[in-house]
């Protein structure tokens, strides 16, 4: 069941930093539930995507990219900022399957929608499982989706992967974990023949 903010936690005020091109940065004074006033960096995102593109052989489509943040390529599912006014996390998510990896998917279904750092961070991250996926023409955006390449990686492979650091990126890491968990049971959810 999800969880609201305490209500003996009050942000009294809420200053603006920072603006960048996707994330501002603001300082909120806050006040604990022994009315002792503190205060705390909060930075705002939009949101993001990603898209665990799982094909009918069990491989799931990957791109690695370079992040500048940890100055390293990433092995990632692809996925994408909500950067696009009014566009919803469904359209968004196909807008960067197809972008990203060139697949287009008969299926979208949210396995989880998460937090990705909450004690600094609003960011929401959206992950969804995509199936019956068709190609298209991959339309990179930006410096470095233009170097990225695109693999695959069976989803059995999932555990030895992560054991030995090639997957290090969490929304990456949970997603294929819960897509297997997800088509597990789907497929215990069939009927004999």
């Amino acid at each position: 069941m999800p969880v609201g903010p305490t209500p003996a936690f009050r942000r009294v005020s809420e200053v603006e930093v920072f603006r960048g091109w996707i994330f501002s940065v603001a300082q909120a004074e806050m006040v604990d539930p022994d009315g002792k006033p503190f205060e705390r960096f909060i930075i705002h995102h939009p949101g993001a995507v990603t898209i665990v593109p799982v094909h009918a052989d069990r491989r799931v489509t990957l791109v690695r990219q370079y992040r500048t943040a940890v100055d390293r390529i990433v092995l990632e599912v692809p996925a994408g900022t909500c950067d696009v006014s009014h566009e919803s996390r469904e359209v968004a998510a196909r807008r960067e399957l197809a972008e990203e990896a060139g697949l287009v998917a008969g299926k979208m279904e949210i396995l989880i929608e998460a937090f990705n750092t909450p004690g600094i961070s609003d960011q929401r991250t959206t992950i969804f499982l995509a199936t019956g996926l068709s190609p298209c023409s991959p339309k990179p955006v930006g410096i470095e989706e233009g170097f990225m390449t695109i693999e695959t990686i069976a989803l059995d492979d999932v555990e030895a992967l992560v054991a030995d650091g090639t997957l290090v990126d969490e929304t990456t890491v949970l997603g294929l974990f819960l897509a297997r968990a997800r088509l597990a049971r789907a497929d215990t959810d069939q009927p004999a023949p």
